[in-house]
């Protein structure tokens, strides 16, 4: 049990490494410009600047405390003019646009307890679809939470390797030109596994939290599930902490959703077969 533990927040670990180092540019701080151009993650021009030419900004914001020349285009953003001229036009997707559209899309200017970016909605809508895949999908999510009950080790190690092979496959059907069709699959086979691998995950939280008040009784499934998705999404909300749970639930219900998939035999291969209780009547002695 001790092995199992420890190669689960091993891989956990590299995984949220990996997503690190791929997110990290656009989580950089502002940087200044002082000509036009396209810039990728949020850029400020500084009071007293003169930026002359258009400013494209990619995945981030546009502080004008100065003057800039020409437009303002910003995908993914908004643009924050505070004392400063923009003597073209503005235009921006995402963002404040998003907002007005997507109620509950991020916002980096709304201010609530729970985050500017009003993760609380994000996660209600995410749990509001678990619940309909689960309802959709009951017999892949019970075959799920069988995975990570008995392997889940094995879950965290199929979710890796689930993770990393997503752009493979991507460009493999890409190369092949008759299979381009294909990619968008891809991805919502992935969307489906990820909220199946969730559903089962919070049904395992859920019932084991139930089981702790009520020893003697067991929840029915959608009360299991109900529970576990509130406090999936209670502990997803705690900052710092709420990004490795994420990262966690995201690998190891990926995996066990693959699993679901592999005969039950070829998991156990190595690994000793988990201890069942014995059931039935009474056996004759004598």
């Amino acid at each position: 049990m001790i092995a199992r533990l420890v190669t689960l927040f091993a891989l956990v670990g590299a995984f949220a490494a990996a997503v690190a180092l791929s997110t990290a540019t656009a989580q950089a701080a502002p940087r200044s410009v002082y000509h036009g151009g396209t810039y990728f993650g949020s850029v400020v021009v500084e009071p007293g600047q003169v930026v002359d030419g258009d400013l494209n900004v990619i995945f981030g914001n546009a502080e004008i405390m100065g003057a800039v020349n020409g437009d303002v285009n910003v995908v993914g953003g908004n643009i924050d003019v505070r004392g400063g001229t923009i003597s073209g036009q503005t235009h921006a997707i995402g963002g404040a646009v998003t907002q007005s559209i997507v109620p509950w899309a991020p916002n980096e200017n709304f201010s609530t307890p729970y985050a500017q970016d009003q993760r609380l909605w994000w996660r209600i809508a995410w749990d509001v679809v678990a619940l309909v895949v689960f309802l959709i999908f009951p017999v892949r999510t019970r075959m799920a939470l069988d995975r990570l009950e008995q392997h889940p080790g094995i879950s965290t190690a199929a979710g890796l390797v689930g993770w990393i092979a997503v752009i493979p496959l991507m460009v493999l059907l890409a190369v092949t030109v008759l299979l381009i069709p294909l990619i968008p699959l891809e991805f919502v086979l992935l969307a489906v596994a990820l909220f199946i691998g969730h559903a089962a995950l919070a049904l395992l939280i859920g019932r084991r939290f139930y089981e702790l008040i009520q020893p003697n009784t067991t929840p029915s499934p959608l009360v299991a599930l109900v529970l576990g998705l509130v406090l999936l999404t209670a502990s997803e909300l705690v900052p710092v902490v709420g990004v490795l749970v994420m990262l966690l639930v995201a690998l190891v219900g990926l995996g066990a959703v693959i699993l679901t998939f592999v005969p039950d035999g070829a998991q156990s291969a190595g690994f000793p077969p988990p201890r069942r209780d014995v059931g039935g009547p009474p056996m004759p002695v004598g």
